[in-house]
């Protein structure tokens, strides 16, 4: 069953709605959490890819990866420009 165009706008509704209602100091907290939440998903996606990587190779590999995703966001690659 695929979700409906009132649907979707009512889950975006109450998304916004939650958002709104939470306190500023929590919303400051959230980026540092979904940055930490992003880095724990990559990096079991990295164990994933190296099983025989330990802790020390998977944190290293991670750092990589980030770094390459930055140098991207930089040049505007990653997240492109879509006002042209």
């Amino acid at each position: 069953m695929e979700p409906t165009r009132d649907l979707a706008d009512e889950l975006f509704r109450e998304r916004v709605r939650r958002a709104l209602q939470t306190p500023p100091e929590e919303r400051l907290l959230d980026g540092p959490r979904l940055f930490d939440l992003s880095c724990r998903i990559m990096a079991d996606g990295i164990r994933a890819e190296y099983p025989e990587a330990d802790e020390e190779q998977v944190q290293k590999i991670l750092a990589q990866r980030i770094k390459l995703l930055r140098q991207l966001e930089e040049r505007g690659r990653y997240y492109p420009d879509n006002s042209s």
